[in-house]
């Protein structure tokens, strides 16, 4: 048996998941082969919006190494109903039919009009050149607030307009708000579209089950429940005869959370064909027909007295869909709805958004989704208020501050944060930056007209962590449950296994779960395996998105452990004949209170609950435990982020010299891991500040088809970071954790974009849209001189 060395949670033991990372012994989907399995290839639509007058597959057909074309018309039968929307956020809401491959039309660059089953990749890949197709091109809406417009192209036009709905949420009196105030100001905000562009393309296996006359279905996702529950009711097959499995998943960032036509696709091939197929994503495939991230126009006013407290808040959001609505599309900028008014009180909020159709890939959840977008309009519109009232930007943030709460406590926007104490977190940033110093810094560089200016930016967030409870999931019309569940069993040796119904992409849950049964249970982590992201191990569980995965699943398997730990007491209790309210559980030994001996390991009751010969009488054999949690609100975790920027006036160029981060997910289950979260989080959020951005023409032609025109940030362009954080424990959970996997996302892009608009105040630059390139800060200085 491992030694054991006490408590494991809030301490940092080595991720489980690196070594076979590590030693490239990682089980991807495209590794997976099979006898017989054929390769699919998807031809593309060139065109962002057209009539498909006629094509022929034919030509593929004769080269060597095809086995099967198809259009979208031979596959109709294959999908009645299409690929669904998960998220009906109004009852009047648009949803075209979504096909898996296209009949009639396309309606973006990306869209599948035919198939190739192939004995090779590169074969089924060279037969796409073969197929004849004839496309009518019709005039495509590629901006969203155009979309709008009174004779704008229909995306859509059976639907008869490209509005896909208009969803509106008001608090509070805000046209006396606004009548009261001394200043208003405004602001125009725009979310770039982004590519998710994890480091593992997506990648489909599907294979028919003779065992159980079924199917079953690998897929690098993050979701394999939802695809499970989706792909079952679109293809007509029970959902007792399909196993979905998410092997290693290399990365997803809200680009695998989804169910996509490839994996309906896969399926429908390996059912109509009779052996299995791998269809495998290129680069450029993953930027044309994976979801993007992002995708809004916004506009912010915030009403203030003059002495800076806040007032109200209005928003106005148009939010870009694109051609189809995929899992969650319409309900990103809703779940943002409620954090827009971010840590901060007043008394009266209003928010509408419309979601529109364009002629676009699809959008959907990115790091962070809707989230990140409120954040960084509300922190834009604090720095535009302070400037219009010509305060210092943190002297304002810390005068409307929610203060401390360790009960939940209702925001502007009508939802319950569950705990917060705000203002410290933010002077630990302040004072780890050296704010002060800064300023001083910032004012000589300014007198002495350097031509290399400094910026600081702040960013304060909260966000709806634990994405979770089914009662608010019903109320905002997302469609199924919000639980999560856990199995915790030990076997007759005394070792752990677990079942969890989240399925990591990259979080470490095999890790930070085997310290929470560790201590829970007094065994050593190396004695607990975990399983996950195969339906037939795990078949229940609602997957990993929206910092869920610690909060609702991890907590799942603390409770289904206290069962175990429960039901071991009372063994204990018949085996040492002592009453079961004098019996403890302290490092995996029983006693009875005030005594070390007589005592029992955990695994010596393990043993006796397998053996059953001497239980207390009526009691089951074994120690297994179910458990589903279903929390009763969100988690809200929160930071404060400062950026420093320096931006050199002559050539745009911005470099960040100090980056602080102090964050509040409540308590850490394993340091290192949230170190690595936060990295990665702040990466993204860098990136979107002064990199990142899908690009399209006026034709519908993406412009960034390949990672030579989308700019990924590595090591060079990324700062080092000075992380710090305060305790707040959640109320809604017995752990007290929260979330922190898309926190640094969130509280980045709006710090670096404050501090890169700070450092060029002087020159009158107040407004720069992300990314910050070189090009675009240049023709923002230079507009300022001119005007």
């Amino acid at each position: 048996m491992a030694e054991q060395v006490g408590n494991y949670v809030g301490t940092s033991v080595p991720r489980k998941e690196d070594a076979a990372l590590l030693a490239g012994e990682a089980r991807w989907t495209d590794n997976i082969k099979l006898p017989d399995m054929l390769h699919v290839a998807v031809l593309r639509s060139p065109l962002a919006h057209a009539k498909i007058e006629h094509i022929d597959v034919s030509g593929a057909l004769s080269k060597s190494g095809v086995v099967a074309a198809y259009t979208g018309e031979d596959l109709a039968g294959e999908w009645p109903s299409g690929i669904p929307c998960a998220w009906q956020v109004t009852q009047d809401m648009k949803a075209p039919v979504h096909r898996p491959v296209a009949r009639g039309e396309v309606n973006h660059m990306g869209d599948a009009v035919a198939v190739v089953v192939a004995s090779e990749r590169s074969l089924a890949y060279d037969a796409l050149e073969a197929i004849d197709v004839d496309y009518e091109p019709l005039e495509p809406v590629v901006d969203v607030e155009r979309a709008l417009e009174e004779g704008a192209p229909l995306v859509h036009e059976d639907l008869g307009t490209n509005e896909c709905y208009t969803w509106p949420l008001a608090t509070g009196d805000i046209d006396e708000a606004f009548g009261q105030a001394d200043v208003v100001a405004s602001g125009r905000y725009i979310q770039q579209r982004l590519i998710p562009s994890p480091i593992e393309p997506r990648a489909v296996v599907a294979q028919q089950d003779p065992v159980h006359d079924g199917f079953i279905l690998h897929t690098s996702t993050q979701v394999p429940h939802f695809v499970k529950d989706v792909i079952a009711g679109s293809c007509g097959v029970p959902d007792n005869k399909l196993r979905v499995v998410a092997p290693d998943v290399g990365g997803g960032f809200g680009g695998k959370l989804n169910v996509y036509a490839e994996e309906a696709l896969a399926l429908a091939l390996t059912r109509r064909i009779g052996v299995p197929v791998k269809w495998t994503e290129d680069r450029g495939e993953s930027h044309q027909a994976s979801t993007h991230g992002r995708g809004q126009v916004q506009y912010v006013e915030v009403a203030a007295r003059s002495d800076g407290k806040i007032l109200g808040m209005k928003v106005k959001l148009y939010a870009d869909m694109g051609a189809y609505l995929q899992l969650l599309t319409p309900g990103v900028a809703v779940l943002g709805s409620f954090t827009y008014p971010g840590l901060y009180t007043f008394d009266a909020y209003s928010f509408e958004c419309t979601g529109v159709f364009t002629n676009l890939t699809p959008t959907d959840s990115y790091r962070g989704a809707g989230r990140s977008e409120a954040a960084y309009a509300c922190e834009r519109a604090m720095d535009d208020l302070a400037r219009e009232l010509g305060m210092d930007p943190a002297e304002v943030r810390l005068k409307n501050l929610i203060p401390p709460f360790e009960e939940p406590v209702t925001n502007p926007a009508g939802v319950q944060y569950d705990s917060g104490d705000y203002e410290t977190c933010m002077r630990k940033a302040l004072d780890l930056a050296g704010y002060g110093d800064l300023r001083e810094e910032q004012r000589r560089r300014r007198e002495a007209g350097d031509p290399v200016q400094l910026g600081i930016g702040i960013g304060n967030f909260t966000e709806s962590g634990g994405l979770s409870p089914s009662k608010i999931s019903a109320a905002v019309g997302l469609g199924g449950a919000g639980w999560e569940a856990a199995t915790v069993r030990m076997l007759p040796s005394g070792r752990v296994e677990v079942i969890t119904g989240t399925s990591p992409h990259g979080q470490g849950h095999a890790t930070s779960w085997s310290q929470i049964v560790a201590d829970d249970l007094g065994v050593h982590p190396d004695e607990v395996e975990v399983h996950h992201g195969d339906t037939a191990i795990a078949p229940w569980g609602r997957d990993t998105y929206g910092s869920r995965s610690l909060s609702v699943g991890g907590v799942a398997v603390h409770l289904a452990c206290e069962k175990v730990s429960d039901k071991a007491k009372k063994i204990a209790a018949h085996m040492l004949e002592a009453a079961e309210a004098d019996v403890e559980l302290s490092g995996g030994r029983f006693s009875v209170a005030g005594s070390q001996e007589p005592a029992l390991t955990i695994q010596e009751v393990a043993g006796a609950a397998f053996a059953a010969s001497d239980l207390p009488e009526g009691m089951e054999p074994g120690l297994t435990a179910d458990y589903f949690f279903d929390p009763p609100n969100f988690t809200w975790p929160f930071g404060t982020h400062i950026c420093v920027t320096e931006v050199d006036t002559e050539t745009g160029k911005v470099t960040i010299p100090k980056y602080v981060a102090v964050d509040d997910c409540g308590p850490v289950v394993n340091p290192q891991v949230v170190e690595g979260q936060l990295h990665g989080g702040i990466a993204q959020g860098i990136a979107q500040a002064l990199y990142e951005e899908a690009t399209y023409d006026e034709s519908g032609t993406l412009t960034s088809a390949s990672l030579m025109d989308y700019m990924i940030p590595g090591a060079p362009e990324i700062p080092n970071m000075i992380l710090d954080s305060t305790v707040t424990p959640s109320s809604t959970n017995p752990m007290g954790v929260k979330g922190i996997g898309e926190s640094g996302s969130i509280g980045a892009s709006p710090a670096v974009i404050n501090s890169v608009i700070d450092a060029l105040s002087p020159l009158g630059v107040t407004h720069v849209d992300m990314p910050a390139s070189p090009v675009r800060v240049w023709e923002a200085i230079q507009a300022a001189r001119k005007g």
